[in-house]
């Protein structure tokens, strides 16, 4: 998982216009025809992660078409941002960046999303953009409309114990994007490290009891016989 195959991939896309789209149609395959015609700002962020191998870092809610909740899913993984100049200068390429054309920070009034390219200083980005003018465009905004931005947890580096215990708490039996979410983390190649077998230290010991509750672990901690092996690189 890369901050540069997302980007590229990005790349690969400008210049598609108009709806319904190769990205409209292959969300609303999995979601609903209702997707084929709708916003499809968020469905193309959701698109390039999935085609660039970067769904795991960043789509930690599973997919989304909706703005406002995928960036409350970074704020629950603790890869929140806020949009003040400050802030914004502080931003990489590849981080995921929320607009409020109303110009507040606040989540729940986000109206669009993009990818940030290139970061240009005095709190200015320049982003890679789905359904701007029906289009897939660069732009260049200011943090007076950037509400905030999410940053995906590309090479999955820099978890925290705190981050792991708010991964989804599920139960057995169990369907649907929040378990393939869990799945894709808990399986992505760049996860190697740490095997959740023998003694665990409290970050590692936190990540197998969200798992427990799954039913992908025994209650013992040791990966069971019937389930796909679990792998998980943390950082205490």
């Amino acid at each position: 998982m890369t901050a540069a195959g997302m980007i590229a991939e990005a790349r690969k896309w400008i210049g598609t216009s108009g709806r319904p789209n190769a990205i409209t149609r292959e969300y609303a395959s999995r979601h609903g025809d209702a997707y084929l015609r709708a916003a499809w700002c968020d469905m193309a962020i959701t698109y390039w992660a999935r085609h660039s191998g970067n769904a795991a870092a960043v789509l930690p809610g599973g997919d989304r078409a909706y703005t406002v909740w995928h960036a409350q899913d970074f704020q629950k993984a603790g890869r929140w941002h806020s949009g003040t100049t400050a802030s914004v200068n502080r931003a990489k390429p590849g981080d995921i960046v929320f607009f409020d054309w109303g110009a507040t920070n606040n989540i729940g009034a986000i109206d669009h999303v993009g990818l940030v390219e290139v970061v240009l200083g005095d709190g200015r980005l320049q982003t890679i953009e789905a359904n701007t003018s029906d289009a897939v465009k660069r732009r260049v905004r200011s943090s007076s409309v950037i509400a905030g931005y999410g940053r995906p947890a590309y090479g999955g580096g820099n978890w925290t114990e705190d981050m792991v215990k708010k991964l989804p708490m599920l139960s057995k039996g169990d369907r649907g994007e929040h378990v393939q979410s869990l799945q894709g983390l808990l399986m992505a190649r760049s996860h190697p490290e740490v095997r959740m077998t023998g003694r665990f230290d409290s970050t590692t010991e936190a990540a197998v009891k969200a798992v427990q509750r799954w039913g992908g672990v025994d209650d013992d901690g040791v990966v069971g016989p019937q389930t796909w092996p679990v792998l998980l690189r943390v950082h205490a």
